[in-house]
């Protein structure tokens, strides 16, 4: 059979993944959904009404044709408003942003420099770029200064994430200072520092108390805090201009779908309403996870490193068994494997509590 040694080598290293369906009454500790909106049926009802008003519900065509939907329009200018950049662009995917932000902003004379440690979508499209990427060390401003100033590209562009998404640390902030002071511009991923992060839950840049300027890119998605599907990116309009017009997946791709737009507008809005109280009970879980195992958490993500891949799928079946959901996270995706636990507003404290004890025990 086609590719069947390959798949007995994943197996072997026990590195073999499948899709599963998972029994809903387990308690998630494994996903993305950080403040537990991916279930809240009546933000899904009123997307649904939103919807409602136009004729239209799909998206027909690229944003660049006639699939641009008055809903897509909506949220653009509201993410952009809250997070105080000039304009928006809502994507596909995630994957799909880093991929157009990176392939079509980095020129013939320019040079990425991004985080060793950027998502996979990144580092794909540096496999676009031929030799016009650096990587530089994780989380190293003074190496990332080292590396601009010795560099004479017309262009230098820096791609790092605001919460990396298996270590679960942030971004440097001083990394925002030298890219100021060395005249560069900056891609942030956002991806899971929005809705988790700030006194409004904005992300890294509130968090940090940076105002956004004409040389910084943010971009994030719909799919984990907002609990929806899709991504979007922020940036100055002129940017945004030259993405509509040499960003290949905002050319060619179907625009993205718009119930799954509607539903991260009733979500974004759900966020800034509640706010505080959503900021009190996020910080209320990694309090208790500081109590039960003395890791201070700096964003909702939780890395426990384990012996081997067996170990992870092992620990990983055992809390399964006993009704908690991890996630086993293996190579290629990081190079040592880990439980990554979740602290999901979704799940309440009482089955956090529980869940780590078990798991103390295992260990």
């Amino acid at each position: 059979m086609p590719y069947s040694r390959e798949l007995r080598a994943l197996e072997k290293a026990g590195r073999f993944r499948r899709r599963k369906l998972y029994d809903p009454t387990l308690v998630d500790f494994a996903s993305n959904d950080y403040l537990g909106l991916a279930g809240k049926r009546q933000q899904l009802k009123r997307a649904v009404k939103r919807l409602k008003e136009f004729p239209d519900h799909g998206p027909k065509a690229s944003m660049l044709v006639n699939g641009y939907h008055p809903i897509h329009q909506l949220f653009e200018h509201r993410i952009a408003e809250l997070n105080g950049f000039e304009a928006g662009m809502v994507v596909g995917s995630g994957f799909l942003a880093n991929l157009g932000l990176i392939e079509a902003l980095v020129r013939k004379k320019d040079r990425l420099f991004i985080d060793e440690e950027y998502h996979a979508s990144g580092m794909m499209a540096t496999g676009l770029l031929e030799d016009r990427v650096t990587r530089f060390r994780h989380n190293d401003a003074e190496e990332l200064r080292r590396l601009l100033r010795s560099d004479d590209s017309e262009r230098r562009i820096v791609a790092v994430e605001g919460v990396y998404s298996m270590g679960g640390d942030r971004v440097a902030k001083e990394i925002f200072d030298v890219v100021e002071e060395e005249g560069a511009l900056i891609i942030v991923d956002e991806a899971h520092s929005s809705g988790v992060l700030g006194e409004h839950l904005l992300g890294i840049f509130e968090a940090y108390g940076i105002a956004p300027q004409p040389w910084h890119i943010k971009m994030g998605t719909l799919g984990k805090a907002y609990g929806s599907y899709g991504a979007y990116i922020l940036a100055s309009r002129s940017l945004l201009s030259y993405l509509e017009n040499r960003s290949k997946p905002i050319i060619y791709s179907t625009a993205p779908s718009v119930i799954d737009t509607a539903l991260a507008l009733e979500n974004l809005e759900y966020i800034r309403k509640h706010a505080s109280r959503l900021r009190r009970r996020l910080e209320k879980r990694r309090r208790i996870v500081r109590d039960l195992t003395g890791i201070d958490m700096v964003s909702q993500i939780l890395p426990i490193e384990v012996d081997s891949n067996a170990e992870a799928l092992r620990l990983q079946q055992a809390l399964q068994e006993r009704g908690w959901l991890v996630g086993a996270i293996r190579q290629p995706t990081v190079q040592r494997p880990i439980l990554r636990i979740i602290p999901r507003l979704g799940a309440s404290k009482k089955e956090l509590k529980t869940m780590f004890e078990a798991l103390e025990r295992l260990l």
